[in-house]
């Protein structure tokens, strides 16, 4: 993949590190990271605030070597390794149960998982910068997996009850959405955003072999991800004067990995 197309990757990377490096150094100490802690018998080594900071420091070089590599190829394969770093650790702790809600049997209900799943965009992305010599039809192929796998997984969640009330102050908060209960109960309104997201998800899947569907896929996939940036500022508490993000601003704006994805798949259909 060409290098000089990738500033709107690097733009996106810093924008969303910016926020949740800073974010998670105010924060003191979130859930997620403690549950990723306990996955691996770390958490009695140090505070979980410290790990939180851990955190926080690592996303703030993120957004650092990004703004960098605008300009200087050099720092392409340092942002790579971190973005593998980064996003490979939390990943790791999908084995644990935790991450999984019980009551729907586990695996692959997924629960407290659906903010780590997020991370397969960020090794996506550094795969990308590391390997740049692969073949154009590998390279499609781990652009597009993060975006296949979350409109998967998060869409196939929308067939449940439980996933249906969890979107329900998103859903009627959001400009774009909320007329969707005037026609339709909870539960149907969540299936047809599951069904949306299924339909965006073989559009990416079969843009990777038939370029010509990639505008219908980016166009539906992309708007998912572009709708849940609005939720930040329609979705009270997202934002806060204390510490930028709440958690639910972090599971919000991780989103925008995957419109870098669907840039990088795009610069590879081109090519």
């Amino acid at each position: 993949m060409k290098t000089s197309n990738l500033n709107p990757v690097f733009y996106l990377l810093a924008l969303s590190s910016v926020l949740l490096g800073p974010s998670m150094l105010l924060m003191g100490e979130t859930r997620h990271i403690t549950l990723v802690t306990d996955f691996f018998s770390i958490s009695t080594l140090a505070s979980a605030s410290v790990f939180n900071a851990v955190a926080g420091l690592s996303f703030i070089v993120i957004a650092v070597l990004s703004v960098l590599s605008l300009k200087n190829e050099n720092m392409h394969k340092p942002l790579a390794w971190l973005l593998i770093l980064v996003g490979t650790i939390p990943l790791l702790a999908l084995f644990s149960s935790k991450m999984w809600i019980g009551s729907l049997g586990g695996f692959p209900a997924i629960g407290a998982g659906q903010g780590v799943i997020k991370y397969f965009a960020l090794v996506s992305v550094g795969i990308l910068l590391l390997k740049p010599s692969i073949s154009i039809c590998q390279q499609k192929m781990i652009a597009a997996f993060p975006v296949i796998l979350v409109l998967l997984w998060i869409g196939g969640m929308k067939f449940t009850e439980i996933e249906a009330k969890g979107i329900e102050d998103l859903v009627a908060t959001s400009p774009f959405m909320f007329w969707m209960y005037k026609f339709w109960d909870v539960q149907t309104t969540s299936n047809l955003i599951g069904v949306y997201d299924l339909i965006a998800l073989a559009l990416v899947l079969g843009s990777v072999f038939k370029s010509r569907l990639f505008m219908f896929g980016a166009f539906m996939s992309g708007a998912v991800f572009v709708v849940t940036q609005t939720f930040l500022f329609s979705v009270d508490g997202a934002l806060t004067s204390q510490t930028i993000l709440s958690s639910t601003g972090h599971f919000l704006i991780k989103d925008l990995w995957f419109i870098a994805n669907l840039v990088c798949l795009w610069n590879l259909i081109k090519e």
